[in-house]
């Protein structure tokens, strides 16, 4: 028996691994966290599987359910929207399981930020404009920033931020970042990436709460800021350049 974690993409049925999609096929038992991941990816799971939505339950209940899959020798698929390696809660989940030998697997999922970044038709690193993504968020209920990661550290760099679970500050974000960006720096908030109701807004750090509070959105929101987002008269890569010689292309004749 084995508990498979995956990573259930930003929303969207098709945008899931075909690793994860076998897995989920092959296990009589599925929990998923039903508040963020589409109920369209169930339709994989084989005919009379468990499935178990997690979002009402708390720790110590999701834990027996792995104890009771374990018991009946039963493969479990553990779905959470995204990747797994971000604000997935999975951490205390796999120590509880090493504490009993349970076995898990891994497997990782399209995480929201490339979901938001391509349905901006957005490269976030451009050439000599901008070379980090930075994947943040606010301190919340759930956990506390610790005292180094704040905002306003990261906007010192100019790299493109893409901040989680922090559509409900908006106006706090705005008045963090624009002394390092400028409020004239481009900002897109992406709700829902990849869902069918997905929505976009874009402006600039000085007009995007406005934008936003005029069309109130839920907390699926992902907000991206920085130069990279409007840029237009950048350089191009030299990776591609008729002179540039690499490994798998000689010099230019």
């Amino acid at each position: 028996m084995t508990v498979h974690f995956i990573g259930a993409g930003p929303g969207a049925a098709d945008l899931i691994t075909v690793r994860g999609r076998d897995l989920i096929a092959r296990c009589p038992v599925c929990l998923y966290a039903g508040s963020i991941v589409s109920p369209e990816l169930l339709a994989y799971c084989p005919p009379g599987a468990r499935i178990v939505d997690t979002a009402p339950l708390d720790l110590d209940r999701i834990e027996a359910e792995y104890v009771s899959a374990h018991a009946a020798g039963q493969d479990v698929a553990r779905l959470h929207s995204g990747d797994l390696s971000v604000y997935s809660a999975v951490a205390e989940q796999m120590r509880r399981l090493e504490r009993r030998g349970i076995p898990f697997t891994l497997t990782p999922g399209v995480p929201a930020f490339a979901a938001a970044a391509s349905a901006l038709r957005a490269e976030l690193t451009v050439p000599e404009v901008a070379q980090s993504v930075v994947l943040t968020r606010v301190s919340g209920r759930a956990s506390a920033m610790p005292d180094d990661e704040k905002l306003a550290a990261f906007a010192a760099t100019g790299a493109t931020l893409a901040i989680h679970l922090a559509i409900h500050v908006l106006d706090q974000v705005v008045a963090e970042l624009t002394p390092f960006y400028g409020a004239d720096c481009p900002v897109a908030v992406v709700v829902k990436a990849s869902w069918p109701d997905e929505r976009i807004f874009r402006g600039t750090l000085e007009s995007i709460a406005a934008q936003v509070a005029a069309d109130p959105v839920a907390r699926t929101a992902l907000i991206l800021v920085g130069p990279a987002l409007g840029a237009a008269d950048f350089r191009e890569s030299a990776l591609y350049n008729v002179d540039y010689v690499r490994r798998f292309r000689g010099m230019a004749e």
